[in-house]
């Protein structure tokens, strides 16, 4: 071919292509009601390519189904990524049947992924002189850039050569399978090194030029993240190899294979009519024997000039509008109060919603089209913007209609900040945040970008990319409103193009659809409410405490210094590991990644119980904890103008549903330690008040009795027995009356032991006793207790069967261990198969409860607040003069929060402060 080096080849990354579609496009569906979407969307970018590339070579790549080389390398590969869709797999055939009428060569080769193919048909035909254009959205092809091939995202329309590769990433080409080993792909499942975001990877890469070389010079690397990397040196080859494009596949393809065909015009008008795609067929329609040039010549354009004729151009478009004017805010205040639903976020002062104060706001009405207000923008030659008090009362009456449906990302942080400005949120629909962490709580994290990356395939502006980051970042209120436009007014429209996608997968399963808007949303207003009311602190009596851990752990200093017979940094694991195990020559029990004796916390207890030294060192780190995070921290937490500490609650966190908090962490404060009980001594009560501690009683346990049914629990329940005292008498064979204390621990530590999937291993170190005596009373629990095994061998079945386990209210905890044939992984999946249930079942009634009496305090008039949700526990402020009743209401709410087979026991009392009401 004597003019090959003029010619172009475009291949299409389908697979990619297939997922971004789907999620990108709005639920369409044909006259049969089966979905079109993704058809629709891949089908248009590719007569997209068509039209734009006069070139007869052209093929689609897709991945074939079942496993490639790389599971056989790695067996978590991918492992946590969830099902697909049944809606997306129905409609990967007939696109199929569509690429093939079109004319186009369709690929797809088993063993090996679209990226391998796509690599290997590249470099052959660049080495032919064409020049190759690779269209997808998929980072890791810039591994394949270079002067010959070059990446096109059809869905951004940019492409990306050499130049493009290193503005973006901030290396080469060349470099990007290390920039990718390090920081590893959640989604993917590789392992990288944590905390290694773009930025550090690229900052390493260019020091080092390479993987090999940075791992050489690992030691150089200072701090914490130097830590990681040095921990992570065992699995990064492995990680390497798992991004690396394999591009000596044996493929039997010649360039003449890769050309167009005519399309099949009568196959092409019947797929058409089936798939209701009625503008392309009537098109087809006007033109007796069209061409495939003359088909691409009307196809409709999906860039972002693109009109409404087309049925998914709205989705795929980016209509970004800066609102300067008063008219301009009139007319979106105008579409907002008529939308039937609208995205909304704030651009604020500060991460920290006690204090943040509102730079601007943006909306989103529709895919594609969104808007960016500035308010406080403050820099050399800003533009004049609308006055920021004016334009929030005018917005007002919008914002606090309940009637008005809002939907957002993380709108409890949104709603703080609305409400210093004295504006209450109301009429929260939803949020894409508590969408994607009820959908699959394990799939991904659900902060926008990693959504908007996973469910979308797009990659968002991130917050770093416009404030700068470190010691260089810049407040947003100094950045240039032309650039925070494109990132504000992005993040509504993703926002809603997610809640699109993430809104119709969940109302495919009712009971998540339920639980989302039953329990999630309406608990936003809860602890929007608990957060703003903070709690009162004695700091005063903290001090004190601070100084009284200083004094212990200077005695716990000198008598780990006389164990070991020389002075040693008590916070340094290098100078303990050579003590312990150096010099005193204790048994090594477990080793680091670097093959270095463990000094963790977990290899301390065990040596604790037979060596004094690691005790103390245990006991100083409690201390310096204590210490570091709550009386010196708590003091310097609380907000100068309430007087109170603020913590944030996090609904998206926990995989079981359960809520975590930070700053302060109320769930880590020991109960059951002298010092973790003073520390509770400083959560007080306002004068007139007093606090209110409202707890369920062994709940996870009742609602084991529950799921197993098994008759013995049942029954001990339903007679209000001691259930630890009653399963001692049945596993030790004695009377109630004749269980000893140490009877009854046994027995607690075997109750609570089995229910997190304790082994006789775990239930003999607990103990103290030889593992087959631990054994034996497992085997005696279970024959007197027949129910609770029927029913873990029945959930570790259901498991490895469904891929998942679930609450009493539905909601989901994906395993994707569950199978897996490293024994470890498996064995720890299977106990939390067992946990999962009841742990995600005791969060789901905490928040009914906190749901209800939230609801009961704003109606009743009732002279209290709720302050704290801690695990299995409320606490409440509550009047002097009212603490009967509402001691009396509180329990009862929380009793009834849901209908279990066995009484819900709730044990509530009161104190001046935290500890004494326990």
């Amino acid at each position: 071919m004597s003019d090959s080096a003029t010619q172009k080849l475009i291949l299409v990354d389908g697979s990619s292509f297939l997922f971004r579609a789907f999620h990108a496009v709005p639920p369409l569906t044909n006259a049969q009601g089966e979905p079109t979407n993704a058809i629709y969307g891949v089908s248009n970018m590719l007569r997209k390519l068509i039209n734009d590339y006069n070139t007869p070579y052209f093929a689609v790549v897709f991945d074939a189904p079942g496993k490639t080389f790389r599971h056989d390398m790695y067996e978590q590969y991918k492992a946590h990524r969830p099902p697909m869709p049944d809606d997306l797999r129905v409609q990967i055939q007939p696109l199929h049947e569509l690429i093939r009428a079109l004319g186009l060569p369709l690929i797809i080769e088993h063993g090996v992924e679209a990226d391998d193919v796509l690599g290997c048909l590249a470099q052959s035909a660049a080495r032919q002189g064409f020049q190759v254009v690779i269209s997808t959205g998929d980072k890791d092809m810039a591994q394949l850039v270079n002067d010959q091939i070059s990446l096109e995202n059809s869905m951004t329309n940019t492409r990306m050569d050499i130049a493009g590769v290193i503005d973006k990433f901030g290396v080469k080409p060349e470099q990007i399978i290390d920039y990718l080993a390090l920081m590893g792909d959640a989604v993917d499942n590789i392992p990288g090194v944590p905390k290694v975001g773009p930025k550090t990877a690229a900052k390493w890469l260019q020091e080092y030029g390479t993987l090999d070389n940075l791992i050489a010079h690992a030691s150089d690397i200072k701090g914490k993240i130097g830590d990681n990397l040095r921990d992570a040196l065992g699995q990064l080859p492995l990680s390497r190899e798992l991004t690396t494009i394999k591009c000596d596949v044996a493929l039997h393809y010649t360039l003449d294979d890769l050309k167009r065909k005519e399309p099949n015009i009568p196959a092409l008008k019947k797929q058409l009519g089936h798939l209701g795609f009625s503008s392309w067929l009537k098109t087809l329609n006007g033109d007796a024997a069209p061409s495939t040039t003359a088909v691409s010549d009307v196809a409709e354009s999906l860039d972002g000039n693109a009109g409404a004729s087309s049925e998914s151009a709205a989705a795929l478009s980016r209509e970004y509008q800066t609102i300067l004017d008063q008219a301009d805010f009139e007319s979106w205040l105008a579409a907002l109060a008529q939308a039937d639903l609208f995205a909304f976020d704030t651009e604020t002062s500060s991460l920290n919603y006690s204090d943040a104060q509102i730079v601007g706001v943006s909306f989103a009405v529709e895919a594609g089209r969104a808007a960016y207000l500035p308010l406080a923008h403050d820099y050399p030659d800003a533009p004049a913007q609308l006055e920021r008090s004016s334009v929030l009362a005018a917005l007002r009456p919008l914002l606090e209609d309940p009637a008005k449906a809002k939907l957002g990302q993380n709108l409890k942080y949104d709603a703080h900040v609305l409400a210093n400005h004295g504006i209450a949120l109301r009429g929260i629909r939803h949020d894409t945040m508590l969408e994607s962490y009820v959908l699959n709580s394990t799939a991904t994290k659900h902060n926008m970008d990693d959504l908007a990356k996973h469910y979308l395939g797009v990659e968002t502006i991130h917050f770093e990319d416009v404030c700068g980051k470190g010691a260089k970042q810049i407040g947003f209120a100094e950045v240039a409103i032309d650039q925070a436009t494109e990132y504000a007014a992005e993040d509504a429209d993703i926002t809603l193009r997610l809640h699109q996608t993430l809104s119709t997968q969940l109302q495919r399963q009712p009971g998540l659809w339920t639980l989302y808007n039953e329990i999630e949303v309406p608990l936003i207003d809860v602890l929007t409410r608990i957060e703003a009311n903070g709690v009162l602190i004695d700091s005063d009596m903290l001090a004190q405490q601070s100084q009284e851990l200083a004094d212990r752990m200077i005695g716990l200093e000198i008598q780990a210094h006389d164990l070991a017979g020389s002075t040693f940094n008590l916070g340094s694991p290098k100078q303990i590991q050579e003590i312990l195990y150096d010099r005193q020559k204790l048994p090594v029990l477990k080793k680091t990644p670097k093959g270095q004796p463990s000094t963790d916390e977990s290899v301390l207890q065990e040596l604790a119980i037979d060596y004094p030294l690691p005790r103390v060192i245990l006991e100083h780190r409690g201390m310096s904890k204590l210490k570091s995070t709550y009386t010196d921290k708590l003091p310097q937490q609380i907000n100068p103008k309430t007087g109170r500490v603020h913590t944030s609650y996090h609904q998206a966190v926990a995989a079981t549903g359960r809520l975590s908090s930070t700053d302060p962490n109320l769930q880590n404060i020991p109960i059951r330690s002298e010092e973790g009980r003073k520390i509770r001594q400083a959560f007080i009560a306002p004068p007139g008040y007093k606090i209110v501690a409202a707890d369920y009683s062994q709940i996870e346990l009742r609602i084991m009795a529950h799921l197993s049914g098994d008759a013995g629990l049942l029954k001990a329940f339903a007679d209000g027995e001691d259930v630890h005292r009653a399963t001692a008498a049945e596993v030790f064979e004695v009377a109630p009356d004749q269980v000893t204390h140490d009877l009854r621990r046994s027995a607690k530590a075997i109750n609570f032991g089995l229910i997190y999937g304790m082994s006789a291993f775990g239930l003999a170190q607990q103990l103290g006793l030889p593992r087959n005596q631990a054994q034996s009373y497992i085997d005696l629990y279970f024959s007197r207790y027949p129910g609770v095994k029927r029913y873990m061998d029945d959930i570790r079945e259901q498991a490895k069967r469904l891929g998942y386990v679930e609450t009493i209210f539905g909601r989901r905890l994906y395993l994707p261990d569950i199978n897996a044939r490293n024994a470890a992984q498996r064995q720890y999946a299977e106990r939390t198969a067992i946990n999962a249930p009841m742990q995600g079942s005791a969060a789901d009634i905490i928040k009914r409860a906190m749901i209800a009496c939230h609801h009961w305090i704003e109606t009743s008039g009732a002279d209290l607040n709720m302050i704290m949700q801690v695990h299995d526990e409320l606490v409440f402020e509550v009047a002097e003069s009212q603490l009967d009743a509402s001691i009396a209401q509180i329990v009862a709410i929380m009793s009834n929060a849901a209908e279990l087979a066995v009484p819900l026991l709730v044990e509530a009392g009161t104190g001046a402060n935290w500890d004494e009401a326990h």
